[in-house]
């Protein structure tokens, strides 16, 4: 963790990662993740920092799940996640507003098959703020993913969770620090302002 935080909002990315309704099912108190999310999201606007959610979803009959997939088999047997479902929808504490972009992802991290790199470089955005559900799942995958392509990352440990509270201190604390700032979002509220 820095003391010295410094984003430029210019050159940076909020990205809001599967807040959808399912997700937060899964958090086993998730008003103080919504609240802590949805104060940087506003702060992120006030700012012009760039929001971007990214949220999981599927075509009807999941054509993007081959069978062989054992991650996704479950979803696609249950028929889950399917694009405009209840459980597909962004919650509804953190709602996108105009300005702000949704990036629909077939896999685990936000980059897999997605146009993510593509509007990030148009936009000429260097700097990635991180929160999400799960902290195992899609906010791992994308921390590795965008450090492997040097973004700046950031992590805003207070808008992460898991299901696994053992799983999401290891992953802040020992894993995520190697390759990005982990703080809090007070912290990177005060840095973006």
């Amino acid at each position: 963790m820095s003391d010295a935080l410094s984003i430029d909002p210019k050159s940076s990315a909020l990205l809001v990662m599967d807040l959808q309704n399912m997700m937060v099912g899964f958090v086993p108190d998730a008003n103080p993740l919504l609240a802590a999310n949805a104060k940087l999201i506003d702060a992120a606007r006030a700012h012009s920092l760039r929001v971007i959610y990214v949220v999981l979803g599927f075509r009807a009959g999941h054509p993007e799940i081959g069978a062989t997939n054992p991650v996704f088999g479950q979803v696609k047997t249950g028929g889950l996640f399917v694009e405009g479902s209840n459980e597909a929808q962004i919650h509804s504490t953190v709602t996108p507003k105009g300005g702000d972009l949704v990036v629909t992802k077939h896999r685990v991290g936000a980059f897999a098959g997605t146009d993510l790199e593509l509007i990030l470089r148009a936009n000429k955005i260097d700097t990635l703020v991180l929160t999400g559900i799960a902290t195992s799942g899609i906010v791992l995958s994308t921390v590795r993913h965008a450090a492997d392509h040097d973004y700046r990352v950031v992590v805003a440990r207070d808008c992460c969770a898991d299901r696994d509270d053992e799983v999401h201190r290891v992953l802040m604390d020992k894993v995520f620090a190697r390759q990005a700032t982990v703080t809090n979002s007070e912290a990177i509220i005060a840095a973006i302002g």
